[in-house]
């Protein structure tokens, strides 16, 4: 597997299994705040900027349908491709004419795309950091093999997803900024279905 696609990967690197601090009052109030808002956002799209863990950086499209569906439309010359849809990611590389598939339940950015989040059970959060205007939650899965994390990035007041990053088994970190963001809508829902066609340039139609 080439380099460029482990890269892309480390965004659905599998999570660490490990037990979370534990969290005060006001830890809880500002995660079921973050539950409410992440389970009534259906629609997004926004430009994105990627950093990969060796500083080198890509931009491009990002669209996310919840529940279950995303679509990281990497712009030219890159010839990557992410999307997610009807229970499994695919990471597509048309210059080395090769898709990787993991299922999205399986993957950090899976979280994103549930129809009901609980930030409880299955997920362990194992920090909440609250700067001036933000506040970052960090978690992992609570019981799959595997490590690696995710950290949501919220600008607060009001409350509004901006970036996360995924840590991967290796601690090398992927991160994910959010710009120009729109909200609502409905979009193609070709932009979800991976076919060879599905690659860097064609969006589908979509919105």
């Amino acid at each position: 597997m080439k380099r460029r696609t482990l890269i892309g990967l480390s965004l659905l690197a599998p999570w660490l299994v490990a037990a979370g601090p534990e969290l005060s009052a006001a830890d809880r109030a500002d995660l079921a705040r973050i539950e409410t808002y992440l389970n009534g956002l259906h629609t997004l799209k926004s430009r994105f900027l990627q950093v990969a863990p060796d500083g080198t950086t890509a931009e491009g499209v990002a669209w996310l349908d919840r529940p279950g569906k995303m679509r990281f439309q990497y712009d030219p010359p890159s010839p990557l491709l992410l999307i997610a849809g009807y229970g499994l990611f695919f990471f597509h590389d048309s210059q080395l004419n090769q898709t990787t598939n993991l299922p999205v339940e399986a993957t950090p950015l899976g979280l994103l795309l549930r129809d009901n989040l609980r930030l409880a059970g299955d997920v362990t959060v194992t920090g909440v950091t609250r700067l001036p205007g933000q506040i970052q939650v960090s978690m992992v899965r609570t019981a799959s093999p595997g490590d690696g994390s995710l950290t949501l990035v919220f600008s607060d007041n009001p409350l509004a997803l901006r970036q996360w990053s995924v840590v991967d088994a290796r601690q090398q970190e992927t991160r994910v900024t959010l710009f120009n963001i729109e909200l609502g809508g409905k979009f193609d829902q070709k932009l979800f279905v991976f076919t060879p066609e599905s690659g860097p340039g064609n969006t589908g139609g979509g919105g």
